[in-house]
């Protein structure tokens, strides 16, 4: 298991990379912006599951293998860009419709599946955890897989709690917005999911680059 000093190291280390906004901030964002508070923790909360997936996948070596097949990575890559779009052109198709007369959210279950589609189909993420974990991990206490494990599950905690105050900050601004102006940001959500797709599907990162973050 990691040493005390070696948590704290890994979780300030975490913290870093946490408090500079991703994709999955800005998800998490648009969905708290168009929906509200509630829809904004549920969706942080279905990114982490899938986040926990590429973790058990890292520790059973699982995304080492995805990272080694370019035709396995660009499968996943692709298919995570291509239900960014979809979901990116339902919310500018439907507008603010996800909310009825009585301003019921959309689904919490939906909300949460889609959270962790968007985060499980994310190659990048698997790519993360196989190159940021390794560096906390001490063979000389015993087998690595608990100790990614251990890891893993830290960084998720901190990660559910850093996305969660973003989700809770934007959902408070929502509600000084009056229901055409929260039309008008359910669409734009719908561009930025668009637009993450997009980028998704063009970046360079590649099973190569893998490597290089292994080495």
């Amino acid at each position: 298991m990691p040493t005390l000093h070696t948590l704290l190291v890994f979780g300030a280390a975490s913290l870093a990379f946490l408090v500079v906004p991703g994709p999955s901030v800005i998800y998490i964002v648009s969905r708290s912006l168009a929906d509200g508070r509630t829809a904004g923790v549920v969706s942080a909360l279905g990114i982490q599951a899938g986040g926990l997936l590429h973790v058990l996948a890292a520790t059973v070596g699982l995304s080492a293998l995805l990272a080694s097949s370019a035709e396995g990575f660009t499968v996943v890559k692709y298919a995570g860009a291509a239900y960014l779009v979809y979901i990116g052109i339902r919310r500018i198709l439907d507008g603010d419709t996800d909310e009825d007369e009585d301003g019921a959210a959309p689904e919490r279950s939906k909300l949460f599946w889609q959270g962790v589609v968007v985060n499980a189909l994310n190659p990048k993420t698997a790519l993360f955890f196989l190159a940021f974990l390794p560096q906390f991990v001490d063979p000389g206490r015993g087998a690595v897989a608990p100790q990614v494990l251990v890891l893993g599950a830290c960084f998720l905690v901190l990660a559910t709690l850093s996305d969660s105050t973003y989700a809770l900050v934007a959902g408070t601004l929502r509600g000084r917005l009056g229901r055409s102006r929260r039309a008008r940001l359910a669409r734009l959500s719908g561009c930025c999911y668009v637009g993450l797709g997009v980028l998704a599907a063009f970046s360079p990162v590649s099973s190569s680059s893998a490597h290089e973050l292994m080495q």
